[in-house]
């Protein structure tokens, strides 16, 4: 993967950030296709900018911990990225979600080079969505909020014979699809994962009660009882 020495030593912090282990310049220059020698001269030049990176040749390089890279160091394509996902959440999140997408995208404007602000104001990349998004009955602010501290929530759900039906649950996340979005949780009542459609919660109350479980554990059990496995979050990079 050919890239651009600036980008090289951006990337190559990135990586001792998330790396659990010493990563050696071999690795390194294997990720990035350059000779091991080019890595010596990155991690010297990285350390001479008090980029506080310990190790040494053979061994392997670690970051010290509580570095914090400068804010907003994005390539192109990064920015991109970002632009492209800002996009969809601003027409398919919800209406809390969809106002901090738009602020996102302002306050990344505002802190940019110039020569880049193009790919945010004048993005050539477009999210197509065809599908009529459908109306929250409920403040979903509240349901993350629950999902953020592992609260319980009580909620009063109309189903699709437009019974209703009162629940406690334990939410671990909320799935945003193109027309729909569904809160993924345990349901007390009926002893095992459920979806709800938010569309349908006509009622959300969190309650001051934890659930007993960490989320990461019911959120691994739901994955395994649906045969699903989620994109991880955390760096694979090395």
């Amino acid at each position: 993967m050919k890239v651009l020495p600036t980008n090289r030593l951006f990337s190559i912090i990135q990586i001792l950030r998330n790396a659990r282990f010493p990563v050696k310049a071999q690795q390194l220059a294997d990720k990035f296709e350059v000779s091991v020698r080019t890595i010596y001269r990155d991690i010297a030049e990285l350390q001479n900018q008090l980029v506080p990176i310990q190790g040494e040749a053979g061994v392997g390089y670690i970051l010290k911990p509580g570095y914090e890279m400068p804010p907003l160091m994005l390539t192109a394509n990064e920015l991109e990225a970002v632009a492209l996902g800002a996009h969809w959440v601003s027409q398919r999140g919800d209406k809390y979600l969809s106002q901090s997408a738009n602020s996102l995208l302002e306050k990344i404007k505002d802190v940019v080079p110039e020569h880049l602000q193009s790919v945010i104001l004048d993005t050539n990349l477009v999210s197509a969505n065809y599908a009529q998004a459908v109306e929250d009955s409920i403040n979903m602010d509240d349901v993350r909020e629950a999902i953020r501290q592992q609260s319980k929530l009580f909620i009063a759900y109309k189903d699709v014979k437009e019974n209703i039906s009162h629940r406690i649950i334990w939410p671990i996340m909320v799935a945003y699809f193109d027309s729909v979005r569904l809160v993924v949780a345990w349901c007390e009542s009926r002893q095992d994962f459920r979806h709800f459609r938010t569309d349908r919660i006509n009622k959300v109350e969190v309650l001051d009660e934890s659930y007993p479980k960490p989320r990461q554990t019911l959120k691994l059990e739901w994955q395994k009882k649906q045969n699903i496995t989620l994109p991880s979050t955390r760096s694979n990079l090395i």
